[in-house]
């Protein structure tokens, strides 16, 4: 009985999700209708027979492996329709699971292949997401990924057309991809143009390569957040920095697990780095590749680490917090938080 009013109570607590990749929270049923719709054949025509190649499962090996995944997606998010409904019902799933605010991240380059620039493809995810604050209530931004694996030229092409769209639905910009074979250090120059435009960044960092990578990106990136940052626990000096200047971390649970940056539950720094004083975010990361959901990571949370109601509140404020909205709109989130965790009868 206790754990279903664990359940219950994590369902209603509002939440948000800082960390989420649209070509990760693709449903399989719009995947199929989409196909269906461009022409592009699939291994199966059924909802159920995609899961298995849109998902990973526990025994994923990697991070290769997981990122694998996308391939399947990606070649259906090649029109401005698509990456408007992908986008839309990115904030429709969010609001099924009482996330007030989302920050939804992709990389524009790789939703061309059709001839579309990369401003349409900023354009129709914005206005996915607007459509979607407009019928669900869920407030949220763009994230703009640049690829580690990209040209130099390509990621500054994404700097200059993100920073059209901010204060227009865009909030940050991104660095993702394989971490340990793109250093970030290789990215100076792109990121030096996102600081010159004042655009705020988050890098994905310390997931797959070491917390050196965590320092380098808030260096020399000009990082304010950091993706995951699991492996910061290495470095002591390079967590102490991260502590001092108050950068939160984008943790994405399950899907840390999944993709081998944290060996097992047991080794997982969550509840390590929150008794530190580190401001940790909890996220999904996508949704459709690691079958989660912002209410299962908090459950798997309650689960394995035993976390309280109070203590999950401070995870899910922390977000809040960490959100890149300006002073006044967050305010706005942190009241409308506040007032429904205390209707529900948690303590702040």
């Amino acid at each position: 009985m206790a754990h279903h009013r664990t359940f219950d109570l994590l369902s209603r607590l509002p939440k948000v999700d800082l960390h989420l990749h649209l070509d990760g929270s693709v449903k399989p049923e719009t995947l199929l209708e989409l196909a269906l719709h461009q022409g592009i054949d699939l291994p199966v025509y059924d909802r159920e027979g995609l899961i298995p190649h849109m998902r990973v499962g526990e025994e994923c090996g990697s991070l290769i492996e997981y990122l694998s995944k996308f391939h399947f997606t990606t070649r259906i998010m090649q029109s401005g329709e698509a990456l408007e409904r992908i986008a839309y019902e990115v904030v429709q799933q969010s609001a099924e699971h009482n996330c007030k605010y989302v920050e939804v991240r992709f990389a524009p380059q790789l939703h061309r292949n059709n001839g579309l620039t990369v401003e349409e493809t900023i354009h129709h995810v914005v206005e996915g997401m607007k459509r979607g604050q407009r019928d669900f209530g869920v407030r949220g931004g763009v994230i703009a990924i640049c690829m580690r694996n990209h040209s130099c030229q390509s990621n500054l092409e994404v700097i200059e057309a993100a920073a059209q769209f901010v204060g227009k639905g865009v909030v940050a910009v991104d660095l993702a991809g394989d971490e340990a074979a793109y250093p970030p250090e290789f990215f100076r120059e792109v990121f030096a143009e996102s600081t010159r435009l004042g655009i705020p960044v988050t890098i994905h960092a310390g997931e797959a390569a070491g917390a050196v990578n965590v320092y380098e990106a808030v260096t020399n990136l000009g990082a304010v957040r950091i993706g995951h940052g699991v492996r910061l626990k290495e470095n002591r000096s390079i967590l102490e920095m991260v502590k001092e200047r108050r950068i939160p971390l984008e943790m994405c649970p399950i899907s840390n697990i999944q993709t081998k940056a944290v060996s097992s539950w047991e080794a997982y720094p969550i509840r390590e780095y929150l008794e530190q004083g580190l401001l940790v975010t909890i996220n999904t990361d996508n949704p459709s590749v690691s079958g989660t959901d912002i209410t299962n990571e908090y459950r798997v949370l309650s689960d394995r680490f035993g976390f309280t109601a109070p203590e999950l509140v401070k995870l899910i404020m922390n977000g809040v917090d960490a959100a890149f909205l300006d002073e006044a709109d967050k305010l706005l989130l942190r009241r409308e938080m506040e007032n429904e965790i205390s209707s529900l009868g948690v303590s702040l």
